[in-house]
């Protein structure tokens, strides 16, 4: 309310409408008036939406001892199991146990050695996370990323054996990861298997499938003490990739 000065004695203004000080009404109208003499602001513009966050995990081994999983910014967890025909990783107890224990999606991955029989390698990984606990959602998964020597060809075949047992053993086709050049070079015919492809350099989940895959659902985009990731699916989308409960 404003006021005039007249004769020494302060007199009330009255407030009529369309005055500045009266409020505005109808669909442009203010919260508040503007002081006199000054334009008004104009109205606050709307936040632009967020942008979905992509779910975030990381992937251990024995190098990463320790790894504390109880970080909040964690969706999903991911711990070397196995390797060749007889090694278990010494960590890989520990990890799914406490994976599963702070309710991230987990995943177990076998390190591939194509120089060896792939039957007897996907055997001795089914073996180890059995006996761990295999659950329902739990991620099966190859890491290839070697050749042992062998043949673009022969790795191709070898990473389809198994594959191709792990699926008749679980009734799940298991994830199939590698760096994105090692894929595109060896991963003819395996675009049924979802894939985590490691790409580094890029944003997070800013990267192509390579070929022979139309997309990926993990992309692995940078290592420190411990590698990172990202995955375009949600939780629940992850788990259905993963093993089904009998």
């Amino acid at each position: 309310m404003g006021s005039v000065l007249a004769a020494g004695v302060i007199t009330p203004l009255a407030v009529t409408a369309g005055t500045a000080d009266a409020p505005e009404t109808g669909t442009t109208a203010r919260t508040a008036a503007a002081p006199l003499g000054e334009k008004a602001a104009p109205p606050a513009a709307k936040a632009p939406p967020a942008a979905k966050a992509r779910p975030y995990g990381v992937d251990v081994s024995h190098h990463d001892k320790g790894f504390d999983w109880s970080q909040t910014k964690l969706g999903f967890g991911i711990a070397k199991a196995t390797e060749g025909t007889a090694h278990k990783d010494t960590t890989f107890t520990r990890n799914w146990t406490q994976i599963q224990q702070n309710g991230l999606v987990r995943g177990a991955y076998h390190y591939g050695r194509p120089k060896n029989d792939p039957v007897r390698e996907a055997d001795h990984y089914l073996r180890v996370v059995t006996s761990a606990g295999l659950e329902k959602g739990d991620l099966l998964i190859l890491d290839l990323e070697t050749t042992d020597g062998r043949s673009a060809r022969e790795v191709n075949g070898w990473a389809k054996r198994w594959l191709e047992r792990v699926q008749q053993k679980t009734g799940v086709k298991p994830m199939f990861y590698s760096s994105r050049s090692f894929a595109e070079e060896h991963g003819k015919g395996l675009g049924e298997y979802p894939l985590w492809v490691a790409h580094y350099g890029r944003p997070p989940g800013k990267v192509s499938a390579p070929s022979p895959w139309k997309q990926w659902a993990i992309h692995q985009y940078a290592a420190t003490d411990h590698d990172h990731n990202v995955s375009r699916l949600s939780a629940d989308q992850l788990r259905e990739l993963g093993y089904k409960a009998a």
